[in-house]
Parts: structure tokens; C-alpha cells; sequence
């Protein structure tokens, strides 16, 4: 059982705050201009207006779920587990959204997406030993990254091949 003592607060608003940072910098990446209105989605994509929700969703998760390993864990080594972990995967989450929106390459972001769900996957299995709720958490990213990365594949299909920048 986690104690909610000041500085276990301190370091869930901290996980929210890196956590929301992450976001706020893909979000800034992300264009909705008129190349993304131009492209073809298939059917079953989602309104775009649902993207915003479901992302702050899965961000609070990853709060919650660094928080809660970040209290499980016990020695400098673990703790430094938990931020590798999660640092890996901010990174690979900002890659996508800049390949993505603001190089206008959804093919490289295809390729890059391997790596972003390879990262969740790290965590699952990274945290698991942990703390089971702090991996739990994260269930509901890495099917929404699945999810993603088949809209991601099926919006390449429609609309490759994708030029500009070194091809």
C-alpha cells in the first residue's frame, strides 16, 4: 500500500507534469492543417475530435503508472529502470507525432511506430515485477498504439507513395 505523504504528491504531480509535457510537445507537432484534411482515412477511423480524449486518458495512465512504480521502487538501479523506461518511450512518442504531422511522412512514421509499441511493450514487461499496476496501466496504451499503427498503416496504403524530404 502506497502512502500519501507530501513527497509521494510531489512526485505524482512531477510524473503528471513530465507526463503532460510529453503530450503537450506531440500535440504541438501535430497539424491538423490541409494536408492532413487531404489525406484519405479508412472508414473505422476514429473522429478527430476523439483523439485529444483518448490521449489524456492514456497520459494520466502513464502518469499514474510512473508514479507508482517510482514508489515500488526500492534502489537507485530501479528507479533508474523506471525513468529509462518511460524517457525511452516519451521520446519514441514525440518521433511518431514529428514524422508523422510535421515532416508530413507517414511512412517513416510507419517504420517509427514499431519502435513506440516496442517501448510500451519494454514497460509492460519492465514493470511488471514493480509493481502489476503500474504494467496494468499501460495495457490500454499499447492497445491504442496497436490501434493506431493500423490506421497509421492502412492511411499509408491509401495515400502512399509519400514525397518530400530526402525521398
Amino acid at each position: 500500500m502506497i502512502r500519501m505523504d507530501r513527497r509521494a504528491l510531489f512526485r505524482l504531480m512531477v510524473a503528471l507534469v513530465l507526463s503532460y509535457t510529453t503530450a503537450g510537445i506531440g500535440a504541438g507537432l501535430t497539424e491538423l492543417g490541409p494536408w492532413y484534411f487531404s489525406l484519405r482515412h479508412p472508414d473505422w477511423k476514429p473522429p478527430d475530435d476523439a483523439f485529444g480524449v483518448i490521449w489524456t486518458t492514456i497520459f494520466t495512465l502513464c502518469a499514474i503508472s510512473a508514479w507508482l512504480a517510482w514508489q515500488a521502487a526500492d534502489t537507485r538501479a530501479l528507479r533508474l529502470r523506471v525513468a529509462v523506461l518511460f524517457g525511452i518511450n516519451a521520446v519514441c512518442n514525440i518521433v511518431w507525432s514529428a514524422l508523422y504531422f510535421k515532416l508530413q511522412r507517414p511512412d517513416w512514421a510507419l517504420v517509427e511506430v514499431v519502435f513506440l509499441w516496442l517501448s510500451i511493450v519494454a514497460l509492460l514487461v519492465g514493470l511488471w515485477r514493480l509493481s502489476r499496476w503500474a504494467s496494468g496501466l499501460l495495457v490500454s496504451y499499447l492497445l491504442w498504439v496497436s490501434i493506431a499503427a493500423l490506421l497509421n498503416y492502412e492511411t499509408v496504403l491509401l495515400n502512399g507513395p509519400f514525397v518530400g524530404l530526402l525521398g
